[in-house]
């Protein structure tokens, strides 16, 4: 395994790929490209951690769904910021001469 730089990781910044809700086949958010993935990391954090208290009371109240609702927009949020991060930390295939 190779050892990570932190400094090198805290420069790393979002690149802003990422889509999240979709409307008539067309993505309505994109994750903002520049964000430090330290901070996009903390606040997909908090995304989720509200996705999981929405979702827990959407159990319990039977009489509505706002709560549901709220916990499956916040889940898509927070799991695109994820996904973005993942695209800065994951390495690109080399590319070839023809490329």
């Amino acid at each position: 395994m190779t050892k990570v730089d932190s400094t090198a990781i805290s420069e790393l910044k979002t690149i802003g790929f990422t889509p999240v809700i979709y409307c008539s086949n067309q993505a309505l958010f994109n994750v903002r490209a520049g964000v430090p993935i330290v901070d996009a990391l903390s606040q997909a954090c908090d995304l989720l951690f509200l996705a999981k208290s929405f979702a827990k009371e959407a159990a319990y109240a039977k009489d509505t769904d706002r709560h549901a609702w709220a916990a499956h927009y916040l889940t898509a949020m927070g799991k695109a910021v994820i996904d973005d991060v993942v695209k800065v930390l994951t390495p690109r295939p080399a590319r070839t001469k023809t490329e």
